[in-house]
């Protein structure tokens, strides 16, 4: 493992009005070693300020992740829940097309705050939402247009292996490296905890994704609910949930793991006071492993 980050996430939500000039104040405490920017779409409308404020904070952030609905857009559908349970449909050519141009004109503003503030490294979500890897197929063949944008910036997309419904995301990872065989991925141990699959990776089947060197990061977090427990889904801190995360870190040992991780629990109450202490002691725990 070489550095230790924390995610801006952690920090800044709906209690503080995710106010990015918060991260001034927060940043001299924390024991890290940098930070994973997440990107909210309410700071659209003022980029170019947030990147000039959080420049002046001098904070190294080698690592931002976009805005996590953005790829609800490429499922080329729509679903919500009403009285009569999950609904379905897909959209018509003409609306999936309009949806498609929205996604890609919202990543380049996400890419703009990466380059703006020197990060090399993107999250992205693929699936996401309600609507998720229902075409997962369809969301996959579409990451190239994201990849190549990416690629033509400079900066390293990778792809998280966030919580699903249709599949789970060992499948739907699999799915995209079948058709990006140079694809880059984000590990979250919550994430995969949450569908049973925490040390599925290194099971022969699918260690192919730390031995080909797939995974470029990490993000470490615990969970505590059961298998897809949809009513239980906070980040929670390591140690908190029941990711066996003393098996986890002698794997990655096992396989030389010498990337990069990134903690993301959730460190705001509900009035927006932030657990400094609660996030060193994170910072702490992976060191020690």
């Amino acid at each position: 493992m070489k550095n230790i980050y924390c995610s801006t996430g952690a920090l800044l939500g709906r209690p503080n009005k995710r106010d990015y000039r918060l991260l001034e104040k927060f940043a001299p405490e924390l024991e890290c070693d940098g930070f994973e920017l997440l990107v909210y779409d309410t700071w659209y409308p003022e980029v170019d300020e947030l990147i000039e404020t959080v420049k002046g904070f001098n904070l190294f952030i080698p690592v931002v992740h976009c805005e996590k609905s953005l790829s609800e857009k490429l499922a080329g559908a729509r679903a919500w829940f009403d009285d009569a349970g999950y609904n379905y449909e897909e959209m018509s050519p003409e609306e999936d097309e309009e949806s498609v141009k929205a996604a890609i004109k919202e990543f380049e503003i996400n890419l703009k705050i990466a380059k703006g503030l020197g990060a090399d490294r993107m999250v992205f979500h693929l699936w996401n939402g309600i609507v998720s890897d229902k075409n997962i197929e369809r969301n996959a063949e579409r990451f190239g247009i994201f990849k190549e944008m990416a690629e033509q910036a400079g900066v390293l997309l990778m792809v998280e292996n966030v919580i699903c419904n249709e599949h789970d995301p060992m499948y739907d990872m699999n799915v995209v490296y079948k058709l990006f065989p140079d694809v880059s991925f984000v590990y979250d141990t919550k994430m995969a905890e949450f569908h049973g699959q925490t040390m599925k990776v290194f099971e022969p089947e699918w260690d192919w994704m730390f031995k080909e060197g797939h995974i470029k990061h990490l993000h470490l977090n615990d969970y505590g609910g059961g298998i897809k427990d949809w009513s239980n889904l906070k980040v929670l801190p390591i140690g908190k949930g029941h990711v066996d995360f003393e098996g986890f870190f002698v794997q990655l040992c096992k396989y030389g793991y010498d990337g990069d991780c990134t903690v993301e629990s959730t460190a705001f109450d509900k009035t927006g006071k932030v657990d400094i202490e609660m996030l060193n002691g994170c910072f702490k725990r992976i060191r020690e492993a």
